[in-house]
């Protein structure tokens, strides 16, 4: 199956996806009150890397909120084992859950299968974060095959800030295009 890469730039596509408070959400909207947003993807409960980076997410989360940045954690997990896992993470940013294998494909996520002692009943999404900004376009892309290889958080806060406090516009990284081959 091919799988779409997501470029800097572009447009970020529409996913609807469901939190664990019942409701539906997009996650190319940013909420009320914030013009960008951070999606972070998570490989489950079965990821004790997650369950930390989470809880790194929540203690951010008012940097990343004063910064205009609303912020949506989402795994392909079911409700009931995402609950579990939050429970320990007690989450003040949203969480959504039970991401199919075709939305996982139409972010360009790395997609595994359960292996055995791991846990995980089903194929997951590895790791995977995006910044979208004010014109819903993609400012900052990072997808990883292994939960070892992601951005700590900070300096994702570091550049968001860096982005959001220039004077004049500045191109979004790797966005040239050219017709050389």
């Amino acid at each position: 199956m091919s799988v779409k890469i997501l470029q800097a730039g572009e447009t970020f596509p529409s996913v609807l996806v469901k939190t664990i408070d019942g409701l539906e959400t997009d996650l190319a909207k940013s909420g009320d009150g914030f013009d960008w947003k951070l999606i972070v993807v998570y490989r489950g409960k079965h990821c004790p890397l997650c369950t930390n980076y989470l809880k790194d997410l929540n203690a951010l989360l008012p940097e990343f909120n004063a910064l205009g940045v609303d912020v949506v954690a989402v795994s392909g997990d079911s409700l009931e084992k995402a609950k579990a896992q939050l429970a320990e993470v007690e989450p003040k940013f949203d969480v959504a859950y039970d991401l199919s294998i075709q939305q996982m494909r139409t972010l360009g996520l790395y997609v595994s299968s359960p292996r055995l002692g791991m846990g995980a009943d089903r194929p997951f999404a590895e790791p995977g974060l995006f910044v979208v900004n004010e014109n819903g376009q993609l400012q900052m892309i990072d997808v990883s095959n292994v939960p070892f290889a992601r951005p700590p958080l900070a300096s994702m806060l570091m550049g968001i800030r860096y982005y959001r406090n220039m004077k004049e516009s500045y191109p979004i990284n790797g966005s040239f295009v050219s017709d050389e081959k």
